[in-house]
């Protein structure tokens, strides 16, 4: 790690590369990094689309375990996706309330449910990507990062989910645009990804997020991507 800080030490002030001009050979110099930190994650669709946008919906501002918690005190109380679209409301806040801000998520949840005319979604692993993306963001409350994950996770397809770590670690790196929405990261996101690598891309960049590139005191000292990190690097060098 000595010899990472060092070779970032010299130089200039580094400006971040828009992200229009990120080269593949870039992309993945990153991705082979973070190869070496966290190996190469892989999982098959499960098919389940509809649990995994119910439970992407329940992973909103909380950890994974009360996420989970969240999600099998929902299946266990009701068995079915139905069975949860029918109940009083009161009941599905109170079996998802390990998994916080249970008022809103229970009421987004039927209401989801309620919209769909079909609760198979098996049909999304035939349709375009485009197609299923916009299906799954007119539904209420869905948006981008809630259909990518659906349209990955339980399907395969291409796409890549961009949440608050992958936003705050891709954007420190340079490869969004300063200020970008998260709607043109998704799509910048995915267009830099190599085909196939979209969900290790997703969760290397997320895991590098939550173990060193900390939200207010990331940990640049101990950074293996600090020698390609123009954030990074401008912290640490103020003049």
């Amino acid at each position: 790690m000595q010899d990472l800080l060092q070779a970032a030490r010299p130089g200039p002030y580094r400006q971040p590369v828009p992200s229009s001009q990120v080269s593949p050979a870039r992309v993945r110099r990153i991705r082979g990094r973070l190869r070496e930190l966290y190996g190469i994650p892989a999982a098959r669709p499960h098919r389940r689309g509809l649990d995994e946008l119910i439970l992407t919906v329940l992973s909103q501002s909380t950890s994974d375990r009360n996420r989970d918690v969240a999600f099998l005190r929902l299946r266990r109380r009701f068995g079915g996706w139905a069975a949860v679209r029918d109940a009083p409301v009161e009941a599905v806040e109170a079996a998802i309330r390990p998994g916080g801000i249970s008022k809103v998520k229970s009421r987004r949840i039927q209401a989801i449910l309620r919209d769909l005319d079909d609760l198979d979604l098996a049909w999304l692993e035939r349709a375009s990507v485009e197609a299923g993306r916009d299906f799954l963001c007119s539904l209420p409350g869905v948006g981008r990062k809630t259909a990518a994950c659906v349209l990955l996770f339980a399907y395969g397809r291409r796409d890549v989910p961009v949440d608050t770590h992958v936003s705050r670690v891709g954007a420190r790196l340079g490869l969004f645009r300063e200020n970008a929405p998260f709607e043109a990261m998704h799509d910048e996101l995915l267009a830099m990804t190599p085909r196939g690598q979209e969900l290790e891309l997703h969760v290397n960049l997320l895991r590098h997020g939550r173990r060193t590139c900390h939200a207010r005191r990331p940990a640049c000292d101990e950074c293996a991507l600090l020698r390609m990190c123009p954030t990074g690097y401008n912290l640490r060098h103020p003049d």
